[in-house]
């Protein structure tokens, strides 16, 4: 007996070869008698197989061809299936990203695709013209990146950036019903650590996992809009006594003339300039990291390290939510909410704001806020006097 293999390969659907071994009996050929042929020389040995057991074999080999044809069949089907629906794993339909880049008429976001990929496109060229080395992320850059692992959605929240009701929105994907609309939950409870998980909560396999498969976006704003919005907030409002406390009156100390007892205690009169005074001093980012509202976008999300799939901008907020929710899947379950602020800080104001700082302090903190002017494709202001 001689085992001989038959394989039947398959297609690039299974990524497999099936094969079977025939056993074939053989015997050596014998002598004749004499007056009888001799076989040909070559012909060392010859085959011996019943007619029944080759009828069996074909009929075998035959069973075994169509079941291979069959599973290749709906292997194929299957995977057809899935390109059509998306990649996502445990999802029935297209992903967000092949959805974003790939092109998708059912979505109606062919404007807002052509903008995002754009802004995509730049930040990448941006990062690889101003970014020299690349480093490891740590869990404290970490920090401000949202998880929503039943939508496979990571967020990194810019405050003064929308970023309460972002917030609020994955407050409702994450709570399993507990919150349907947005505006029901308080602004204070948005904000609320441990209600909304971060990246730096997961190990590095599971954080490696997340950045490689979840959608990533961000939103950001023209720089000097979002700090002068951050002074507005937490230098004129009445109820901040929390950031008077603890900003106001540090800056008053230092950098005031003759300040009053009153100021001293309470720090609630900052004026612009002083603020600005205080950003570009470089004791205020030797002694402690500077505070989030008005920290760099670019030192909160690291979108040099992490391959953001959308940068949405504050400018057109509306609009590049609502791609950012249909391409979670999600627009028909949340909608964003449309702001009602009459007192919207906008660049008409921010130049008001800085017609009383020095072109030498202008200058400073343009340079200090260079990087996100470049990355996320927002000019000079108009109203800078940085000569």
């Amino acid at each position: 007996m001689f085992e001989k293999e038959v394989c039947q390969a398959s297609t690039n659907f299974t990524r497999h070869s099936v094969c079977i071994r025939l056993a074939v009996s053989y015997e050596p050929h014998r002598g004749r008698d004499e007056g009888s042929v001799a076989p040909p020389a070559d012909r060392g040995f010859r085959m011996k197989m019943p007619r029944g057991g080759r009828l069996f074999l074909a009929t075998c080999l035959g069973s075994l061809f169509v079941l291979v044809l069959y599973f290749q069949s709906i292997t194929k089907t299957a995977v057809e299936a899935g390109v059509k629906r998306g990649s996502r794993p445990g999802k029935s339909r297209r992903s967000p990203l092949q959805a974003l880049y790939n092109g998708d008429q059912q979505l109606e976001l062919l404007p807002a695709q052509r903008s995002l990929q754009d802004r995509r496109e730049l930040l990448e060229q941006t990062c690889l013209s101003h970014t020299r080395k690349r480093r490891v992320l740590s869990n404290e850059d970490l920090k401000h990146l949202i998880v929503d692992d039943k939508h496979s959605l990571i967020y990194c929240y810019v405050p003064k950036v929308a970023c309460t009701n972002w917030k609020r929105i994955l407050m409702v994907l994450t709570s399993d019903g507990r919150y349907t609309d947005p505006l029901a939950i308080p602004a204070n409870e948005a904000h609320v650590p441990g209600n909304l998980r971060t990246l730096s909560e997961f190990s590095v396999s599971e954080i490696n996992q997340r950045l490689r498969s979840y959608l990533k976006f961000i939103f950001v704003r023209e720089p000097f809009e979002r700090l002068v919005s951050a002074y507005r907030n937490k230098f004129t409002r009445s109820y901040n006594t929390a950031f008077h406390k603890r900003y106001g009156t540090k800056i008053i100390r230092r950098h005031r003339l003759n300040p009053s007892p009153e100021a001293l205690e309470k720090g609630n009169d900052v004026s612009f300039q002083e603020f600005v005074q205080y950003l570009v001093d470089p004791r205020t980012q030797r002694e402690e990291p500077l505070n989030e509202h008005w920290e760099r976008v670019h030192s909160l999300c690291h979108p040099c390290l992490i391959h953001y799939d959308v940068v949405g901008k504050y400018e057109t907020l509306e609009p590049d939510a609502q791609a950012v929710l249909r391409l979670a899947g999600v627009d028909g379950t949340v909608q964003f909410p449309t702001s009602g602020k009459s007192t919207r800080t906008d660049e008409d104001m921010a130049a008001r704001f800085f017609k009383n700082i020095s072109p030498f302090y202008q200058k400073k903190l343009f340079n200090m806020y260079k990087m996100d002017f470049l990355f996320f494709n927002y000019t000079t202001p108009h109203y800078l006097r940085t000569r």
